[in-house]
């Protein structure tokens, strides 16, 4: 068999699907567009959370950038190489990250039109929203861990980033934003929240 695929005669006829020529600048530009997307999805979702939940968005605003500041330092303090699928875990990350803020902001709107005081719709709103965060963020991380134990090389990067990414969200979503609400109430005493 050796002899055969050195001498390039194999009894099955080859076609060629597609064929590419890979240079080194190839994987510096990638993660240069992957950046570039994290920096334009990230800006986007900003803009659009602050747009459609005014001081609220503004609040997730916060907990998602602290969220994004929290990933880079713990893969930074772990010395992990930024790659792409890497790149790919962040993108997730802030997916997950803005789907908790809306989940929490969805179940405040309920108990507002439940006509619950504003600080008793915000601490019922965490409390709701909190167990389907965490069931959430916990079939993720099962998956991550999954990906993790099975996968190679970049997989395994693209799960470690997911792992860091969810236990940041989780920390953010719900501690660092309540934390922002907690003090804005205690500053203001509201008859109404608009959300």
């Amino acid at each position: 068999l050796a002899l055969l695929l050195r001498a390039g005669a194999l009894a099955a006829d080859m076609f060629i699907a597609e064929e590419r020529t890979v240079g080194a600048s190839l994987g510096r530009d990638n993660i240069r567009k992957g950046a570039i997307s994290v920096v334009v999805g990230m800006g986007l979702v900003l803009l659009f959370m602050l747009a459609y939940y005014r001081v609220f968005g503004l609040a997730a605003n916060v907990a998602l950038t602290a969220n994004l500041v929290l990933l880079v330092a713990v893969m930074s303090g772990l010395s992990a190489t930024l790659t792409l699928p890497g790149i790919a875990g962040i993108v997730l990350t802030v997916g997950m990250a803005v789907d908790a803020n809306v989940l929490i902001f969805s179940r405040i709107r309920e108990e507002l039109k439940n006509k619950m005081s504003p600080q008793a719709a915000i601490n019922a709103g965490f409390e709701r929203a909190f167990v389907t965060i965490m069931d959430a963020n916990l079939t993720t991380l099962l998956v991550a861990v999954i990906l993790y134990s099975i996968g190679t090389g970049p997989v395994k990067g693209f799960a470690i980033t997911l792992c860091i990414g969810i236990a940041a969200s989780m920390f953010t979503a719900v501690f660092v934003s309540r934390t922002i609400f907690d003090s804005f109430m205690s500053r203001k005493k509201l008859d109404n929240l608009s959300i």
